[in-house]
């Protein structure tokens, strides 16, 4: 069966001249991307954040920018854009006539302010030591700040005390965590703190709220203004938090507290019954309920998140969509408070659906597209939304009739650009499932023509190859440098069930290589124009572990690999990683010295003999996910079975490859390998 993706619904409003070109990394560094919109309450003004990438240092800046959404055909007006200055993070007044947001004018982030209209922009907090991030209270009389501080500071103030100068800089340490993500523990943690909010500002160092508590608000790295909600009377804030300590390293238990915003108290554990992971507060707009989100198991990174209520008066909790077999992965409340909006993830899209509050019935509101953000308003949603195709815009969807286009951020940018065409199609994987996948055809490929493969694994595990733009692995990419792009959500893949997402614990080589082989068949038979006979795989994080497997378990199949950040012995990644629960819980809930054989069952390094396959290893020192040191061996292993091979290391970085020059290599390398070994014999 094959399905072709209507992508292109949401593609560029514009008409590609005769002579149309193919796109290229230098054309995806350089888009504008858009996020962080904000609608006033009237639903007369969409206001959101825009980067722009400046090459000159290797990076983007961000400007504010505006939408009149009472015009038809009105067109987007810079708000705030002070050059070498980033503005970030706009949210409105009640009143819908000031937009607060970030600056980091000056050198330091703090709030700002500006009228609607563009004028009289203002700084609005004095504080030193800058700040993550800020929330304003639905009452206008409070800002609730969070900002890195030393554990237990009672305000934002900085400390005066100095450390005593000692003879080296070593950093010490005495339990773990002394390393996440792409950042070495340096004993501050992300607080909250409030400021009284009035006509000349924010003035002050405000105070601190999370007395006694030890973590980080919001968590780290990923979490934001999401993880934290006022009350309707402003009067307390809640939040989710980790508690930190000795166990923090194994532990996924983030919980919903409850703090008053005048810091008179301490918080009170909402969700201290639940073990598992509690977020996404979201107070309802009469102030009664709490909406927020659960997973059921401890230690479970990616279990499903049911979308829960609570009646902030008795206490009682309920689980709205215990049902429903998919993952909450936003939420908001409706302006009448009688339903929520939520994203859930639905084989290889991911639309807003309305969640009935009282019923839990669930209808599905957007098709095509992975919808990254949405704010629901009186009359419609507005909501933005990329795909395979095209990059963020935003949208409208009315409370009757089908979505209006609001913005077309991109389109001279990719005038003259001739986008691939994607395809989706099923098969019948491990255990007899139906498993998804798509491939993305270069544009102009003349008839009876056949492109070289690109095979790409995602990573997560538990993620997804979906309908989304990228900025990284981006399959309009290899497709416009002449590549047939093929995908397969494998076993453990999310958007199917929670069943399907946990298939793949304690099973990383087994059902997930049975659906990659049957899955590069299925599209190599159904699609002609694939070269099967001249394929490569590539794949990071996960994938990459695939890639290092697929060397032993699979080595005569490609003409050659690409592996990013991939696991290379499971035995030195379970002592390496930071988060220990992540790694622990896929190989079965123990650590490695409790259960050795469950780890080296699916071990790479095991198979390192049967190695055969040309492989690009590609990895940054500042990875303490998966560490360098994995990918290094890796590459040793090939030079040393004369296996030809190519080591890419980028010096300080993270687990991904963010900035614009570096992407730029990174496809340059890429490509090239696969050009080297995909080259017609």
């Amino acid at each position: 069966m094959k399905i072709v993706l209507f992508a292109s619904a949401i593609g560029l409003a514009v008409a590609a001249p005769a002579a149309a070109r193919q796109l290229t990394i230098d054309d995806v560094t350089m888009l504008s991307r858009v996020s962080a919109p904000a609608v006033s309450a009237d639903g007369h003004w969409l206001v959101w954040q825009q980067r722009e990438t400046d090459l000159s240092i290797d990076g983007g800046r961000f400007d504010l920018w505006r939408l009149d959404l009472t015009q038809d055909g009105a067109v987007p007006q810079q708000l705030v854009a002070e050059h070498d200055v980033n503005e970030t993070a706009p949210q409105f007044s009640g009143d819908g006539t000031t937009v607060y947001f970030q600056s980091d004018k000056g050198g330091e982030d703090g709030v700002w302010a500006v009228d609607v209209s563009g004028t009289n922009a203002r700084r609005l907090t004095d504080f030193k030591g800058g700040m993550g991030g800020f929330v304003v209270a639905p009452t206008g009389d409070r800002i609730a700040i969070f900002a890195d501080r030393l554990p237990g500071a009672p305000s934002l103030e900085p400390p005066t005390a100095k450390k005593a100068a000692l003879a080296g800089n070593g950093r010490s340490y005495d339990q773990l965590f002394v390393r996440h993500w792409a950042s070495w523990a340096d004993g501050t943690r992300s607080q909250l703190f409030v400021l009284p909010l009035g006509p000349q500002g924010a003035k002050g160092n405000g105070v601190a709220i999370e007395h006694g508590l030890v973590g980080d608000t919001p968590s780290k790295p990923f979490g934001g203004p999401e993880e934290v909600s006022w009350s309707a009377d402003g009067k307390m804030l809640y939040f989710a938090l980790r508690e930190a300590g000795r166990i923090e390293a194994l532990s996924t238990n983030l919980d919903i507290f409850a703090a008053p915003a005048d810091g008179s108290a301490p918080p009170r554990n909402l969700t201290a019954a639940n073990l598992a992971t509690d977020t996404l507060p979201s107070v309802s707009p009469d102030g009664k309920t709490l909406a927020y989100v659960a997973m059921a198991r401890a230690g479970y990174e990616a279990d499903r998140q049911v979308l829960m209520l609570r009646d902030l008066a008795s206490g009682t909790t309920r689980a709205l969509t215990q049902a429903w077999d998919r993952s909450v992965g936003a939420l908001a409340w409706a302006p009448d408070g009688k339903s929520l909006l939520v994203t859930a993830e639905d084989t290889q899209e991911n639309p807003i659906w309305r969640v009935n509050a009282s019923s839990g019935k669930v209808v599905r509101l957007t098709q095509a597209g992975n919808v990254t953000a949405f704010l629901p308003m009186r009359g419609g949603i507005v909501y933005a939304m990329n795909s395979l195709v095209a990059p963020d815009d935003f949208f409208l969807q009315p409370a009757r009739g089908g979505p209006r286009r609001l913005t077309a951020v991109n389109a001279d940018r990719l005038a003259g650009i001739d986008l691939p065409s994607v395809s989706r199609f099923t098969f019948k994987g491990a255990y007899g499932d139906a498993v998804w996948g798509y491939v993305v055809k270069p544009a102009g490929l003349a008839d009876g023509a056949r492109a070289p493969v690109a095979f790409m694994v995602h990573g997560g595990p538990q993620g997804t190859s979906n309908n989304s733009w990228s900025y990284r692995w981006n399959p309009a990419l290899f497709a416009g440098a002449g590549y047939g792009l093929v995908a397969v959500d494998f076993h453990g893949s999310t958007g199917y069930g929670q069943g399907f997402t946990d298939a793949i614990r304690n099973n990383w080589g087994g059902a997930p290589l049975d659906d990659l082989k049957a899955g590069l068949k299925a599209a190599t038979d159904q699609f002609a124009w694939l070269d099967g006979d001249r394929a490569c795989a590539l794949g990071a994080s996960y994938g990459g572990y695939m890639m290092n497997w697929i060397e032993g378990q699979w080595p005569d199949r490609f003409r050659c690999i690409v592996q990013h950040d991939g696991v290379f012995d499971a035995r030195a990644m379970a002592y390496e990683t930071e988060e220990l629960w992540f790694d622990e819980w896929e190989h079965g809930g123990k650590a490695y010295h409790e259960d050795p054989a469950a780890f080296e069952k699916w071990n790479p390094v095991n198979h390192v003999a049967a190695w055969k396959t040309p492989q690009l290893v590609i990895t940054s020192e500042g990875d303490y996910r998966i560490p360098y040191t994995q990918g290094l061996a890796a590459f040793t292993a090939l030079q040393r079975l004369g296996i030809p091979s190519r080591l890419v290391v980028y010096p300080g970085g993270s687990h991904w490859v963010t900035k614009p020059k570096e992407s730029r290599q990174w496809y340059h390398e890429v490509l090239g390998w696969l050009d080297k070994y995909t080259a017609a014999k």
